[in-house]
């Protein structure tokens, strides 16, 4: 299989209401939004989806999630050192018996997330093998996402009425925490991928046509309470050659995007 053939730039515009986006833990996992109240959707969220959405599609994933894992692995070492057909085998990541060039062209080889945006393979050393650490950068390169205009963020109070203790008789009406969702709310994201880095990696024409068909269905098979069904929706994507092609199918979509009056818009790449 040969290695990508030209440069591709993508975009993608997506809709967001009455849900959580993406919250901040670290700030009582309210919708993130940058200094400006802009609403934001992290490069590692979006990544997140175009894994699971891949791994939705057969694709062998190494990054996955908790809830969608599908080879029992309880840890991203345990799944490498995994043999064949989950992992690479443990002698594959033994720094004394394998070179790190081999390790890596295997590893691009065995899972399309790693051929696709990299990762960095690093195991300490144990009783029976040397520590490791294997780089690998990946072609497919995906920027935060942000919305068009400020965000509204409503909180709602989450409380429970039960019988928790007792014989029944007895309620009790306690707080359980604060739920959180941006009203309503248009965000986008670019990304490109790198025919260079897609050579060192072994990504395809073939795999970024699969990119191509998962991006339109980026949240779907996603809802929970935070994200109910059909609360966030890809309203375009577009995945091409050159940057002047992504603004001509953004405008053919909506020619709010590129309105000079938007300074979220203006100037980015």
């Amino acid at each position: 299989m040969t290695s990508l053939s030209h440069k591709i730039d993508f975009a993608i515009i997506f809709s967001v209401k009455h849900a959580n986006p993406n919250g901040d833990p670290l700030n009582g996992n309210r919708p993130r939004t940058d200094y400006e109240g802009f609403g934001e959707v992290t490069d590692v969220c979006l990544k997140r989806k175009i894994r699971d959405r891949l791994q939705e599609q057969g694709q062998s994933i190494f990054v996955q999630s908790d809830e969608k894992k599908t080879d029992g692995m309880t840890s991203l070492q345990n799944r490498a050192y995994a043999e064949q057909p989950i992992g690479l085998g443990k002698e594959a990541f033994n720094a004394k018996k394998t070179n790190k060039d081999d390790t890596a062209k295997l590893a691009c080889q065995q899972w399309f997330d790693v051929r696709a945006f990299g990762q960095v393979f690093a195991f300490g050393k144990e009783a029976d093998a040397a520590g490791v650490s294997i780089a690998i950068r990946g072609p497919v390169t995906i920027q935060s996402a942000f919305s068009l205009e400020p965000v509204s963020i409503t909180s709602t109070q989450i409380t429970k009425s039960v019988s928790g203790e007792g014989d029944g008789s007895k309620k009790g009406s306690d707080t359980m925490g604060m739920k959180h969702r941006v009203d309503s709310a248009v965000y986008v994201t670019y990304g490109a991928i790198t025919p260079q880095l897609a050579e060192k990696t072994g990504f395809s024409d073939d795999d970024a046509e699969l990119i191509k068909a998962i991006l339109p269905k980026l949240f779907e098979g996603d809802a929970s309470s935070a994200r109910p069904e059909g609360s966030m929706a890809v309203k375009k994507s577009a995945l091409v050659a050159t940057r002047l092609q992504i603004w001509t199918a953004l405008i053919s979509k909506s020619t709010r995007l590129i309105s000079p009056v938007n300074k979220r818009m203006v100037g980015e790449s």
